[in-house]
């Protein structure tokens, strides 16, 4: 499959070096390639000479899947700069959140309760196939879940498209996902959007992110 993965930090390298190493064609989306060379990129991309990088809109132009790892401030921006028609039909994995950081740390959520980012995209880009997955765990546990109780944890998807939701469960389970719960449409990412209080929390509590809830049923 073409992967399109916008966001070049730590969710983006992950899922774009997870995927790769599947056999996915994958194209990393940045807003300035230049400045992206210029970074640390050249370190992670030796190893992953696979992996291709360009502007969004460049990467999104023929991929069949593109997954949102930008953050959530700077989602509608670069999604818009990938262009919505870019962008029209084709499956959108959003795992951003929808942090706010302007009062230091933990971050709040810039949007709650009667709304959510990955509701917020679908309106942008109404011809987009929006689901929501992976935005409660941290990055290395997204693509390697079997390092926590041999997987045995749980992840959920979000959105109005079954087919869409279909293709990111099998993503999911080839990243080795045994329990993935379909919440319902796009408005239950309010929900997941919703837990990362609590998850901050934690990882304060904690002092490490590799670990997960389960839903017991």
């Amino acid at each position: 499959m073409r992967i399109a993965v916008l966001g070049t930090g730590m969710v983006g390298r992950a899922i774009a070096g997870r995927t790769a190493e599947l056999g996915h064609q994958v194209t990393v989306g940045t807003r300035d390639v230049a400045t992206t060379r210029a970074g640390d990129w050249a370190g992670w991309a030796t190893a992953r000479p696979e992996v291709g990088l360009a502007g969004y809109a460049e990467a999104t132009a023929d991929a069949e899947l593109v997954v949102n790892a930008t953050s959530g401030d700077g989602s509608l921006p670069a999604l818009t700069a990938a262009g919505e028609d870019r962008l029209a039909g084709k499956v959108l994995l959003d795992i951003a959140n929808p942090l706010d950081f302007s009062k230091g740390f933990p971050p709040t959520l810039s949007v709650a309760n009667d709304d959510s980012l990955g509701e917020r995209i679908q309106r942008a880009f109404p011809r987009t196939r929006v689901v929501k997955a992976l935005n409660t765990l941290t990055a290395d546990l997204m693509i390697h879940p079997r390092q926590l109780a041999d997987g045995d944890h749980s992840v959920f998807v979000s959105g109005d498209d079954a087919e869409a939701k279909r293709v990111v469960i099998e993503l999911l389970t080839s990243f080795g996902h045994t329990d993935v719960i379909d919440l319902g449409d796009i408005t239950t990412a309010r929900g997941t959007e919703m837990l990362l209080p609590i998850w901050l929390r934690l990882y304060g509590k904690l002092g490490t992110g590799i670990f997960n809830v389960k839903i017991v049923r």
